[in-house]
């Protein structure tokens, strides 16, 4: 790999952003500290996710839920589902960058 990285090196998309939305990347074996922080973050956004959506379907089963409690539910999960996507595309591109895998049939 060029560009100062190591054999076996891969690039990560983080799962924060730096000023201005711009996306944050790391380089290595994704067995350092960087690598790890990364890997309790995306834990904890899923584990929000989760949450989220218990609360989503107790909320939207109340009859007497306001406009102003859905709106804030609907912010809460467009923020979640944001960050769920960027975890996801995260890991297709770690899972794409080892190839495909031999046990399953592609045709």
């Amino acid at each position: 790999m060029s560009g100062g990285g190591c054999e076996g090196d891969e690039i990560r998309l983080l799962p924060w952003t730096e000023q201005g939305d711009k996306t944050c990347y790391v380089i290595g074996d994704g067995t350092g500290y960087v690598s790890r922080l990364a890997d309790g973050i995306e834990g904890v956004q899923l584990g929000m996710a989760g949450d989220l959506i218990g609360h989503a379907t107790s909320l939207l089963v109340d009859p007497k839920v306001t406009w102003g409690e859905l709106h804030f539910l609907a912010s809460r999960l467009t923020e979640s589902l944001r960050e769920v996507k960027q975890v996801a595309e995260s890991r297709d591109s770690r899972l794409g960058a080892m190839g495909p895998d031999p046990g399953v049939d592609t045709r």
